[in-house]
């Protein structure tokens, strides 16, 4: 991913935000960011609320799951891909609330290339 990220953006400050998966932090990874010149800025870690994401992955479980019984499996399945074919449509103005940018800002970010910043 980052090897076609880069091409995308050459003249341009790179970083990606990622939550703390193991396979994320480790050295080929860090390796490749850097020699990319690419920042990893890494999610603090259990802060779910602040992955787009999860917080988008909640909401769908509130509309699919909860208090709801399927009887097969393909109308369980049927109605998951027809809650995400339908969801900036029919749900748009509570996600415009949930799936907001506005962060809390935290001066500790563990970066992986900090002269860049």
């Amino acid at each position: 991913m980052l090897k076609k990220l880069r091409p995308e953006y050459s003249n341009d400050l790179v970083q990606v935000v990622l939550d703390n998966a193991r396979y994320q932090h480790c050295k080929f990874v860090e390796q490749q960011a850097e020699q990319l010149n690419i920042d990893l800025l890494f999610l603090p870690p259990y802060s779910p609320n602040l992955n787009i994401i999860e917080r988008l992955w909640k909401f769908s479980k509130r509309q699919i799951l909860i208090g709801k019984y399927y009887d097969t499996p393909t109308e369980f399945h049927d109605t998951i891909k027809h809650s995400f074919k339908t969801v900036d449509t029919k749900h748009i103005a509570e996600l415009k609330k949930l799936l907001t940018l506005k962060f809390q800002h935290f001066n500790d970010i563990k970066c992986t290339n900090l002269n860049r910043l």
